[in-house]
């Protein structure tokens, strides 16, 4: 797999009848290695052992419903009182973060309402703080601390 623009981090690999799996230490359980769950799993140990969010408050491809269709966010982060910290949006590194994609997270965010969004390719990463009165995103230059 690509080497990505995040810290390195050990994970656990398997090969078994002819495809490559990665553990997830969120979700307990190997998935499938794809170019985008390469980025998801570097990204998880990013927010766990580096910005020291913590692991149990972390949901990895969780459901939501938009104008009655089906998808999911790839990872979110709630806080001790239930409300939505975070979401990450990750991609392939392969495939460029553009408005398409930025269009993406602001859309799940309307049904999430996260304080903070995020879209990462494990190359580049982008963060934004968002003000529900406003309705509006302001770009980051940082992670946020967490908050209880």
């Amino acid at each position: 797999m690509q080497q990505l623009n995040l810290p390195s981090c050990e994970l656990k690999l398997k090969d078994e009848e002819g495809n490559r799996f990665v553990f997830d230490i969120v979700r307990k359980k190997y998935v499938v290695l794809t170019p985008e769950e390469w980025v998801r799993q570097h990204f998880i140990h990013l927010m766990i052992n580096h910005l020291a969010y913590p692991k149990s408050l972390l949901k990895v491809e969780s459901g939501l419903s938009y104008f009655k269709s089906a998808k999911r966010s790839d990872i979110t982060l709630r806080q001790t009182d239930g409300n939505l910290f975070l979401m990450i949006e990750c991609k392939a590194p392969d495939v460029k973060l553009n408005q398409k994609a930025l269009n993406q997270v602001s859309v799940y965010n309307k049904e999430l309402q996260a304080k903070y969004v995020a879209l990462t390719n494990g190359l580049k990463h982008f963060i934004w703080a968002y003000d529900d009165q406003q309705e509006k995103y302001s770009q980051l230059q940082n992670f946020p601390k967490f908050e209880e």
